[in-house]
């Protein structure tokens, strides 16, 4: 599916990569080369495969993408903190998602996921380590995916670095507001307002 007049805020992130992987023709964007980009973004090896060749967890979405040379994983190079996945929220959550609740079969094959990503150690960046005017190694236009520590989840949010005033903002599709927003505090203001966020892993698009 792809509907660009409503998004969460994955699927603005994956908008604007698919957006941003196109080859440049002038002004145009051709629909075929967004929607083939959009597919090796948002399934495993880029195969619809029925739901749960979907990508999910965004730590399967991450190591998608780098594996395929769309985007490299910046967290990695500069941050040396690191977290263990542990991940079980949708196989134990199976009435929050309407492919899962009536299907024991995508719950057993989205466990067999979750278990062949839960013990790989990831690098981030705590919270605590991140400056309201961000950090040299942030630029603009990269993805931010913000970790959580919400059992059994990775990611609770992402969106797109942006400076402005001296300040790293995030772009974002706002569930409060029901909208994409420049967020009007700094990025690191944002993670302290919510204790569920523990810090951030930062991916940018291979040129």
């Amino acid at each position: 599916i792809i509907n660009c007049d409503e998004v969460d805020c994955t699927t603005f992130v994956e908008y604007a990569l698919a957006m941003a992987l196109c080859p440049q023709q002038g002004d145009e964007m051709q629909e075929g080369d967004f929607a083939r980009n959009l597919q090796r973004i948002r399934y495993r090896d880029g195969k619809i495969d029925g739901y749960t060749s979907r990508l999910h967890y965004i730590s399967d979405w991450i190591n998608n993408a780098v594996r395929q040379g769309l985007l490299e994983d910046v967290t990695a190079a500069y941050s040396p903190f690191k977290q263990k996945l542990s991940l079980s929220y949708m196989s134990t959550h199976p009435e929050l998602y309407k492919s899962l609740k009536n299907s024991p079969e995508n719950v057993a094959k989205m466990k067999k996921i979750e278990q062949s990503l839960s013990g790989k150690e990831v690098h981030y960046l705590p919270k605590a380590k991140l400056p309201a005017d961000g950090l040299p190694w942030i630029k603009d236009g990269d993805i931010i995916a913000i970790t959580t520590n919400t059992p059994g989840l990775d990611v609770a949010h992402m969106g797109i670095a942006f400076y402005a005033d001296s300040k790293l903002l995030l772009v974002h599709a706002s569930s409060t507001d029901k909208k994409v927003v420049v967020s009007k505090v700094p990025l690191s203001q944002m993670l302290k307002d919510n204790n569920k966020w523990t810090g951030i892993r930062v991916l940018r698009m291979k040129k």
